[in-house]
């Protein structure tokens, strides 16, 4: 939503047979990822479990007023972007689930994608803070199912191309691989924490521009903003339409 993250409340719960290394371990993981945006951590809490650790963090930030940035803001005619590579989370778990010696991919650049997800707080600010964004949203729950948010936040559809999405080398070739669709890895759901935000057709240029002056992620441009409320449709490089069901992970569906 554009904001800077200020102070972190860490919540263990963990196995009274827990290594005290592992735990500064993970302390000095969470130091590290805060460390660049001058956050702290504040306090939390530690309990005994009896079953798996878990481990629970709540993020406090802030953004400066004006700057916030929503779902429910995107407008008809406007440019649809995606920072990144989704689908790629996605194809690093279905190489864990599905090849027989899992245990030989932890080096696999999808799988490590998959394991260590990336965050995008440097470019949502950035985007945030040069206005010319008109709404915006992560895809952690999966390209599709979060421009649906935008869609039915914003009373909007959304016509895609294609053929404009990213898609890397690495997902091609686990594609190829898995025996699976590309696209449909970079639409469904999946584990990345990529950026998908709108922006009049004029200013995307400008975005790109914004962006690149924080990190080398690449911007695309994958579609537009149409009229018809909650009609999500996928232009085919033979030039029909199919139309889309904005679907993503649902934590209480089986």
């Amino acid at each position: 939503m554009g904001g800077k993250p200020l102070y972190a409340l860490v919540s263990l719960g963990l196995k009274k047979e827990t290594p005290v290394a592992d735990v500064e371990a993970m302390y000095r993981g969470f130091i590290m990822e805060l460390n660049p945006f001058e956050s702290s951590i504040i306090g939390g809490n530690l309990t005994g479990t009896e079953n798996a650790n878990f481990i629970d963090i709540t993020l406090i930030g802030e953004v400066e007023k004006g700057k916030l940035m929503l779902r429910s803001t995107a407008c008809a005619g406007d440019t649809i972007l995606v920072t990144g590579y989704p689908g790629q989370a996605a194809a690093g778990l279905q190489l864990l689930q599905h090849s027989p010696s899992a245990g030989d991919l932890s080096k696999h650049p999808l799988v490590r994608i998959y394991n260590t997800p990336s965050h995008r707080a440097r470019e949502g600010r950035a985007i945030a803070h040069s206005r010319y964004a008109t709404a915006m949203i992560d895809t952690s729950d999966g390209f599709l199912g979060d421009l649906g948010h935008i869609c039915q936040e914003s009373c909007v559809g959304a016509e895609l191309i294609q053929e404009k999405f990213p898609i890397s080398e690495d997902l091609k070739q686990a594609a190829a691989q898995l025996k699976r669709d590309p696209y449909e890895l970079f639409l469904q759901e999946s584990d990345d924490y990529e950026l998908i935000f709108t922006c009049s057709p004029d200013k995307a240029a400008k975005i790109g521009s914004v962006i690149a002056e924080v990190s080398n992620v690449p911007v695309s441009k994958v579609g537009k903003i149409i009229q018809t409320v909650g009609d999500i449709q996928l232009m085919l490089p033979n030039g029909t339409q199919r139309r889309l069901t904005p679907t993503g992970w649902d934590h209480f569906t089986k």
